[in-house]
């Protein structure tokens, strides 16, 4: 007799969420400060007028503070719909579990 434990696993832990280790945490801020310096550090030495500088920094801290209210939005938006689908699947097996095939209507 053999045992699906593929199944098993699945049907025990369905909306797993992937664990982010703090390696992936410090690659993640050191890439963002690398390359967030090197915007600057590139704005800074290119043959422009200082207005022009400053509007490609302004540019670039304005695509950068975008890129994180999106990215809010988009990971709230993400756990209300979990959390959504949750309960909605919890009130589905309630009424389920209450149901009464045989429970003649009044």
């Amino acid at each position: 007799m053999a045992v699906n434990i593929t199944h098993s696993l699945t049907m025990s832990t369905p909306n797993a969420a992937p664990k982010t280790t703090s390696a992936y945490i410090a690659q993640a801020a050191i890439a963002f400060g690398v390359s967030l310096f090197g915007a600057g550090v590139g704005i800074f030495y290119l043959p422009l007028d200082p207005w022009q500088r400053g509007f490609l920094g302004m540019t670039v801290l304005f695509l950068v503070t975008s890129t994180f209210t999106l990215a809010k939005v988009v990971r709230d938006k993400h756990e209300a719909d979990s959390l959504r689908g949750r309960i909605d699947e919890a009130r589905m097996e309630k009424l389920i579990a209450e149901h009464d095939p045989f429970k003649s209507v009044a």
